[in-house]
């Protein structure tokens, strides 16, 4: 699904190595969709994440084609965005997009595993005034919805989960914790089995 100018479509942006995707990167997707009244989710399917070694790395072109396997759904597009960009970083990636396509409602979607470390990222303070965020439940990290330096600096721009549907057309910060996501599927755990 490839936005046109005239666009004004709600698109969750779902990001990462994708190394290997499954099941719990599906399952964020389609709960997006479903709780957020979303018209799609791209999955931006990262060149390298510069906090992880990129000797752990399948081939890029391993990657795309397993994640499009995974996806399986016709509002699930598999994008190739920021390899085709040059491009490295999240807030990066959200900038380009937003001249691109000024027009649409982008959210980001992402794992609490990823919030709890989101004070990491490259100019982590600027992506939350960029788009709304969801964040999904994923076991062993609840925790950082209420501890993460994140989720501490912008508790006072954290939605009820009740008014997910609202988060696509809010002005950003903008947050919501989604709890209902379970899925214990990890891409570490897979290459470790891998590896074994």
């Amino acid at each position: 699904m490839l936005p046109q100018r005239h666009d004004h479509s709600a698109i969750g942006l779902l990001g990462g190595s994708f190394n290997p995707a499954h099941d719990g990167h599906r399952e964020i997707s389609l709960t997006a969709l479903d709780r957020l009244q979303l018209d799609a989710v791209w999955w931006l399917v990262s060149p390298g994440n510069p906090l992880k070694d990129p000797k752990d790395y399948a081939p890029y072109e391993t990657r795309l084609a397993q994640a499009r396997r995974v996806a399986d759904h016709p509002r699930i597009v598999v994008s190739d965005f920021e390899r085709r960009k040059n491009l490295q970083y999240t807030v990066d990636t959200l900038e380009m997009l937003a001249t691109l396509w000024p027009q649409i409602r982008f959210v980001w979607l992402m794992g609490a595993d990823s919030l709890a470390s989101f004070h990491c990222w490259k100019e982590w303070r600027r992506i939350f005034a960029l788009a709304p965020i969801a964040v999904f439940s994923r076991p062993g990290f609840e925790a950082a919805v209420g501890e993460s330096e994140a989720a501490r600096e912008f508790q006072a721009f954290l939605f009820d989960p009740a008014d997910g549907a609202e988060l696509a057309g809010a002005e950003p910060p903008a947050w919501v914790y989604l709890p209902e996501t379970c899925n214990p599927a990890s891409s570490t755990a897979f290459r470790a089995r891998q590896r074994r």
